[in-house]
């Protein structure tokens, strides 16, 4: 809680509503309307997906002078309440709906109120009514490069194992999985190349069933380090948070202040969280999708249907140092000045020498490793498996190359 609220405090002055107690930015006589975010169970303060929603939004209430109201669902029954309450106002210039877990409330509200214009993160069915722009993100392909980082490290370091902690077992989290193990075999054949060695490294993975318990994520963390794992990759939103803690605990009973072994964050650029024990992060621009669909239905240019954001659109990708101090440059400048002095730090510039010099443990060549990935995916050199439903997800387990986990990217 500790957390949650802290990041309520660092995220631009943001209220978190409920059903119960809802409320709005902004929203003053000379705006040009408004517009509506609804948030699933995970909810604000997950430091990833929600709140990078929230950023879209906020900045695109910023830019475009509209007043935005945000509601929080407690439940899944909330879905369909807090959908029909702001489609019911008929003020709202578009209505996003943030999470997988709203398709269905999405999709009929949508359908009962055909003049609203609506948005869902992560929400897709094909037979979606044209007033619902349904966001997705082609997380196999950001993921890949986490799995490649990954991989590359752990054979560098002569180790065979690295970890992905993940949330509720949907869908959307195989894309993750799969990228990431793709990633990892990837390294191992760029590994072998490279250096003449054999490389073996497996992936260890648990779904927590969860994506708001850190203490699941701690405890699945702490069994995957002990277990070997080297670099442990969280895609667990809140629960997430628990996996750069137990890297963090294996490396201060080491007397150590940066990994090796790291943690991966996600969604966001987290690496700011713990500084040392994240080497980067798999950054799913939720803010961007957002604030694109709430330009488009500004702007007159809104369509209903699918858009799908790669690595070749900017949707995803790795953090990079300039990122992570754009994410940190975005607070308030007072809670700058309390993360920085709970961090040790004196000023932002030491907190980025620190992020650079915890980059530095990994040789320049595995970055440019990964970049090589990157450019070959982007030019469909290269194409990641992106499975979404158990049949195929277990394919890609059993695959032993990325030569046969591409075979299923078709």
């Amino acid at each position: 809680m500790k957390k949650k609220s802290l990041f309520a405090m660092l995220l631009v002055g943001l209220m978190a509503l409920s059903v119960a107690a809802s409320g709005c930015i902004g929203g003053g006589e000379n705006t040009k309307g408004a517009i509506a975010i609804v948030y699933d169970v995970g909810g604000r303060g997950d430091l990833s997906f929600n709140d990078m929603a929230y950023l879209g939004a906020s900045r695109a209430a910023k830019d475009f002078n509209l007043e935005l109201v945000e509601l929080q669902s407690n439940s899944e029954d909330d879905y369909y309440k807090n959908l029909e309450t702001l489609a019911k106002a008929k003020k709202y210039k578009i209505i996003i709906a943030v999470g997988f877990m709203m398709t269905d409330a999405t999709k009929a509200i949508a359908q009962k109120y055909p003049e609203q214009k609506f948005a869902i993160v992560d929400g897709f069915d094909p037979e979606m009514p044209d007033n619902v722009m349904m966001i997705l993100f082609k997380e196999n392909e950001g993921s890949a490069l986490a799995g490649a980082l990954a991989g590359l490290i752990a054979a560098n370091d002569g180790k065979n194992k690295v970890g992905i902690v993940l949330g509720m077992e949907i869908p959307v989290l195989y894309k993750f999985e799969a990228g990431y193990r793709f990633g990892v075999k990837w390294a191992e054949d760029y590994y072998r190349q490279k250096t003449g060695n054999d490389a073996r490294v497996d992936v260890i993975y648990q779904y927590t069933g969860s994506f708001n318990d850190a203490a699941k994520g701690k405890a699945a963390a702490e069994a995957q380090l002990q277990n070997g794992a080297w670099v442990v990759y969280q895609v667990a939103g809140g629960t997430g948070l628990g996996v750069f803690d137990a890297v963090k605990e294996y490396l201060n009973t080491r007397n150590r202040q940066m990994g090796p072994p790291f943690a991966i964050g996600v969604d966001s650029a987290q690496d700011w969280i713990k500084p040392g024990v994240i080497i980067a992060s798999m950054m799913k621009r939720v803010d961007v999708g957002v604030y694109d669909a709430v330009k488009a239905a500004v702007d007159g240019t809104f369509k209903g249907g699918a858009v799908e954001l790669g690595l070749k659109e900017n949707g995803v990708g790795l953090s990079t140092v300039d990122d992570v101090m754009a994410m940190f440059n975005s607070l308030s400048e007072d809670t700058q000045k309390k993360k920085l002095q709970e961090l040790g730090f004196n000023s932002k510039d030491e907190l980025r020498q620190y992020l650079e010099n915890t980059r530095k443990q990994v040789p320049s060549w595995i970055w440019q490793a990964v970049d090589e990935l990157k450019q070959k995916i982007i030019s469909g050199e290269i194409k990641v498996p992106a499975p979404t439903n158990k049949d195929r997800i277990e394919k890609v387990r059993q695959a032993q190359t990325w030569q046969e986990m591409e075979q299923l990217a078709g």
